[in-house]
C-alpha cells in the first residue's frame, strides 16, 4: 500500500514534467493528456517494488506510450487540412478546430516550445523523435532510452545525432544577406501580429506579387495579388493566424510557417528585391506540397 501511495504522490509531483515530455513527443495537448492517462493506467498496474527511481521510470513509461502513439499515427497519418463534406478547410478553420484541447492553453504551451520546432520534430521518425526529445530536451541517458527502442545505447546515440542534424541542419557560415533578410521576415511577422500597417507596407516593394495556392483561401483556382497596398491589406486580414506563425528555414530559404498546435498548415516563402524589400510571396497550404518541404530551425 505504501508503494502505491508513493507512486500516486510521485506521479502528481511529476505531472507537469511528464506532460511536457508527452507534448514535445506528440505536438498536441489533447494527445499528451491521453498519453498521461494511458501511462498512469500502465504504471498503476505494474509491479514497482524493484523500481529505485520512480520519476525516471514514469518518464520511460510515458515515452513508451508516446512512441506507440507516434507509430500508430505514422501508419494512418491524416493530412493537416481535412476534407469534409463541405470541401477543404481553410487555415482559419483548421486553427479553430485544433485538437479538442483548450486553444489558449495549447497556444501558450506551443509558444513555450516553439512552433517551428514542433513542425521539425513532426518530420522525424518516431525513434528519432523519442531519442532527441528525451535525451536533448530532458537529459535522459541513452542507456535508459535504449530498452524503449530495443536498441543499443550506441544506436540510440546515432538516432539522436541524426535527429539533431535534421532539426538544425548543417551550420552555414555567416551570410550578411541572410541576416538582413531574417530581419525583414522578423519585421514582417511582428508587423502582422501587431497590426502595424505602415510598418508592413514599408517592408514591401511597390510591385510585390503574392501568389497563393487554391488551398489557402480555399478557392477553385490559385490567387495572385499585385501591389504593396493590397498585399499589406491581405496580411492584416491574417492577424489571427500570425499567433501560430514562426520563422523557419524551408528548403534552406527563410520562410514563415503557420502551425496551429504544431501541425504545419501554411508556408509563406519570400523573394527579395535589390533594395532588401520583399518583392514576391508564395503562400502554400496544399498538404501534398507541404509534405515535401524540408523545414528546420534557423540559427
Amino acid at each position: 500500500m505504501d508503494r502505491q501511495l508513493d507512486l500516486v504522490r510521485c506521479f502528481e509531483e511529476e505531472r507537469a514534467h511528464l506532460r511536457a515530455v508527452a507534448y514535445r513527443m506528440l505536438g498536441s495537448l489533447s494527445e499528451a493528456d491521453d498519453a498521461l492517462q494511458e501511462a498512469w493506467l500502465r504504471a498503476a498496474s505494474a509491479d514497482t517494488s524493484e523500481v529505485e527511481n520512480l520519476a525516471a521510470w514514469l518518464t520511460t513509461v510515458v515515452g513508451r506510450v508516446c512512441l506507440n502513439l507516434l507509430r500508430t499515427r505514422r501508419t494512418r497519418r491524416e493530412d493537416p487540412l481535412e476534407h469534409g463534406p463541405e470541401g477543404p478547410e481553410g487555415p482559419d478553420r483548421a486553427l479553430e478546430r485544433g485538437s479538442g484541447a483548450d486553444p489558449e492553453e495549447e497556444a501558450l504551451l506551443a509558444d513555450s516550445v516553439g512552433l517551428a520546432l514542433l513542425v521539425v520534430l513532426d518530420a522525424l521518425t518516431p525513434a528519432e523523435r523519442l531519442a532527441f526529445v528525451l535525451h536533448d530536451m530532458f537529459a535522459v541517458p541513452f542507456d535508459e532510452i535504449a530498452p524503449m527502442l530495443e536498441k543499443t545505447p550506441a544506436a540510440v546515440r546515432q538516432l539522436a545525432s541524426r535527429a539533431r542534424r535534421r532539426v538544425r541542419g548543417a551550420a552555414p557560415g555567416p551570410d550578411p544577406d541572410l541576416t538582413r533578410r531574417r530581419q525583414v521576415v522578423d519585421a514582417f511577422l511582428a508587423a502582422t501580429r501587431g497590426g502595424d500597417f505602415d510598418a508592413l507596407l514599408a517592408l514591401l516593394h511597390p510591385d510585390v506579387v503574392l501568389r497563393a495556392d487554391r488551398m489557402v483561401i480555399p478557392t477553385p483556382e490559385p490567387v495572385t495579388v499585385s501591389g504593396a497596398l493590397p498585399v499589406a491589406q491581405g496580411a492584416m486580414a491574417a492577424m489571427a493566424r500570425a499567433r501560430a506563425t514562426e520563422v523557419a528555414l524551408v528548403n534552406d530559404a527563410l520562410a514563415l510557417v503557420m502551425a496551429p498546435f504544431g501541425r504545419l498548415t501554411v508556408v509563406l516563402r519570400f523573394a527579395f528585391a535589390a533594395d532588401g524589400t520583399i518583392d514576391a510571396i508564395e503562400v502554400t497550404a496544399d498538404p501534398a506540397v507541404l509534405a515535401g518541404l524540408e523545414v528546420r530551425l534557423p540559427d
